[in-house]
């Protein structure tokens, strides 16, 4: 199936959340290094710890909405209080003095309207295809991902220091074309929608993810997933922290490599790695059955990753980089086929709203390992990061392929 014998909505969808995501990632890495400029560490932390809390209840809500409202409704009103937000955020760099209050107020506002919106786009996925084009449609939106978080960090990098107004004005332009692409090009496919079950909405709201909670085994598969994708969350903290104290520079042509810079390489060779190999190895794990390409590439990406916890050779390092980009190729797509293929269709706001909980539990568990690798030595940290992961691979096997009702307690 090519491109554009997708369905509409999908092909609207892809297209859009890339788009999407080359802007985020252009403006958000920075807003750290934003709030610090304008008022210190403290708040700067104090702001970032507050909009992950606000994305984490976007998530709730969104999730819940997306199964009651038509998903069309949800995302034109999730890109449009997003695109307005972003752009009082924008004039408020129009002062010479920038009112840092209220950008903090439309920024925080800013999360949680773009948050609402994302379990609706991810249920479109799910409404859009079928479970035998599930997994290539995955493959081509892991690729479309890592393009648009490239070209993002790439435009973040150029513009941020001395062309910040226009960067923010690049925001706020996608976001509008985003709320009016969805007005204009959605289509309403006949969704089922849930009415309320309870009239108090709070009480209807925990109704709905009891339900997605109560299943052992959807609950155990998100545990596995959290697991798991700490690994890759320690590239970008323990693992990049070790290497700028420990990382011996070397010279390659003249051209100095430090700790710092090694982090840097590593970070583009798994991009590069994910831009051009992405659709040979989804060719060659169609070969495959789901099971071997899912636990054998993860067990690859484990063996990867734990070696590089604590490996500090210039190409020892590259090798293993590349061996982690394999595994994750080979496990990603078939591991959210494979999770898709187990949300009810009548609930699929709530349980991938619920499903969001594996990447906020993974960051965790990353800002863990750089307290817990201040009293560990790098080995010990490979062996910590295997056994996470290991654990991670057995709560996969055991929600996917064990058949009998897992106990949680």
């Amino acid at each position: 199936m090519t491109f554009t014998q997708l369905p509409q909505n999908l092909r609207v969808r892809l297209i859009s959340s890339f788009f999407n995501r080359i802007a985020l990632h252009a403006v958000l890495p920075f807003m750290a290094l934003f709030f610090t400029h304008e008022k210190g560490k403290i708040y700067a932390g104090t702001i970032l710890m507050i909009s992950v809390g606000i994305s984490i209840l976007a998530n709730i809500f969104g999730g819940y909405v997306a199964d009651r409202w038509l998903r069309k409704h949800v995302l034109i009103m999730s890109a449009g209080s997003a695109a307005f937000m972003v752009t009082g955020m924008t004039f408020c760099l129009i002062p010479l003095h920038t009112p840092i209050t209220l950008f903090t107020v439309f920024y925080l506002f800013f999360v949680f309207s773009s948050d609402f919106g994302m379990p609706a786009m991810e249920a479109i996925v799910l409404d859009s295809t079928t479970p035998e084009n599930r997994k290539n449609i995955y493959a081509l939106e892991y690729w479309l991902v890592n393009m648009s978080f490239s070209i993002g960090s790439i435009l973040g990098g150029i513009l941020y220091l001395k062309h910040q107004f226009a960067l923010f004005i690049l925001l706020a332009l996608i976001n509008w074309s985003l709320a009016f692409c969805y007005i204009f090009l959605l289509k309403d496919d006949g969704q089922k929608t849930k009415g309320p079950v309870h009239k108090n909405m709070f009480k209807d709201l925990w109704n709905s993810y009891k339900i997605a909670i109560q299943d052992s085994r959807f609950v155990v598969l998100i545990i596995g997933a959290m697991c798991v994708s700490s690994a890759e969350s320690m590239l970008s903290s323990y693992i990049s922290v070790r290497l700028s104290d420990t990382f011996e520079p070397i010279t390659i042509l003249g051209f100095t490599i430090e700790g710092v810079r090694m982090f840097s390489i590593l970070s583009l060779e798994n991009t590069l790695l994910v831009v051009c190999t992405t659709f040979l190895v989804s060719k060659m794990t169609n070969r495959m059955n789901y099971k071997t390409a899912l636990i054998g590439g993860l067990f690859i990406y484990g063996i990867g990753y734990s070696l590089m916890m604590s490996g500090n050779e210039f190409y020892y390092l590259l090798i293993l980089g590349a061996i982690a980009t394999l595994g994750e190729l080979m496990y990603s797509p078939v591991y959210y086929t494979e999770q898709a293929n187990r949300i009810p269709e009548d609930r699929r706001g709530a349980y991938l709203a619920f499903s969001s909980f594996s990447y906020n539990g993974s960051t965790l568990i990353s800002h863990g390992a750089l307290i817990i690798g201040t009293f560990l030595v790098p080995w010990h940290m490979s062996l910590l990061l295997s056994a996470i992961i290991f654990i991670g691979i057995s709560c996969i096997y055991l929600a996917l392929y064990c058949h009998k009702k897992i106990p949680l307690s």
